[in-house]
């Protein structure tokens, strides 16, 4: 239900400010930094909007995700050039602060839901790229899996620069297994 004179979500303006600066909190303080006074401190939105548009840090987050998808390839129907574009994507996108540092942040908070959210985002390209060259469902998830597992422990656990050639190496190996060239 809606009162009156309240909006049901938060202005453009609002969110804009708010998860900008939210953004930049949770890479320069890390999650613990994202409550409704600190976002006030920040951005001098008063606590009351921040606690009814998000609650949580949590809430925080997932409209952090809701407002940076991964815009989707243009697979050209080759499988393995369509996959070899993929892990240049996902490297760049590990290797860039916001979505490293972002995962990195979703892992420390222990946000296991978001985390697989935001994860499951990044290898959707994977996925798609797969299922149009179709790959079936099994094979599917072992493919994307081989590919981007190493990438993103590399980036997350090991704290380090993804892979990118032996991630080439992989999708090599995946396509052959799959009768492709």
């Amino acid at each position: 239900m809606i009162r009156p004179g309240r909006p049901a979500g938060p202005t453009s303006d609002t969110e804009a400010i708010v998860l900008t600066a939210a953004l930049k909190l949770l890479l320069e303080e890390g999650p613990a930094a994202l409550t409704a006074q600190r976002l006030f401190q920040v951005t001098g939105v008063s606590r009351s909007t921040i606690y009814r548009h998000w609650p949580t840090p949590a809430a925080v987050l997932a409209a952090l995700i809701d407002v940076a998808p991964i815009p989707p390839g243009q697979p050209k129907g080759d499988l393995a050039e369509d996959l070899h574009a993929e892990v240049d994507l996902l490297c760049d996108r590990l290797r860039d602060r916001p979505v490293g540092a972002f995962l990195q942040a979703l892992v420390v908070a222990g946000m296991a839901e978001l985390r697989h959210r935001y994860v499951s985002d990044l290898l959707a390209p994977f996925h798609q790229v797969m299922r149009a060259a179709g790959v079936g469902d099994g094979d599917r998830e072992d493919g994307v899996a081989m590919i981007a597992s190493p990438l993103l422990l590399d980036a997350l656990l090991l704290d380090r620069t993804a892979a990118r050639d032996r991630a080439h190496r992989i999708v090599d190996t995946v396509t052959r297994s799959l009768g492709q060239p």
